[in-house]
């Protein structure tokens, strides 16, 4: 085989591991929250009162 082909090859599979590894760590859920990485699920609800009626 020719060298260019070799490393052609080997820079797509490069390029599909990165690809597939952005996908699975948005649909893989972080193990501290959320997937989304907005910072919602980390609130302190415990200085909110709730009224009761």
């Amino acid at each position: 085989m020719d060298v260019q082909i070799i490393l052609v090859g080997l820079l797509f599979l490069a390029a599909l591991f990165y690809i597939g590894r952005i996908i699975y760590r948005s649909v893989v859920p972080k193990k501290g929250g959320c997937a989304s990485g907005c910072g919602k699920c980390g609130v302190d609800f415990s200085n909110v009162e709730i009224k009761k009626k």
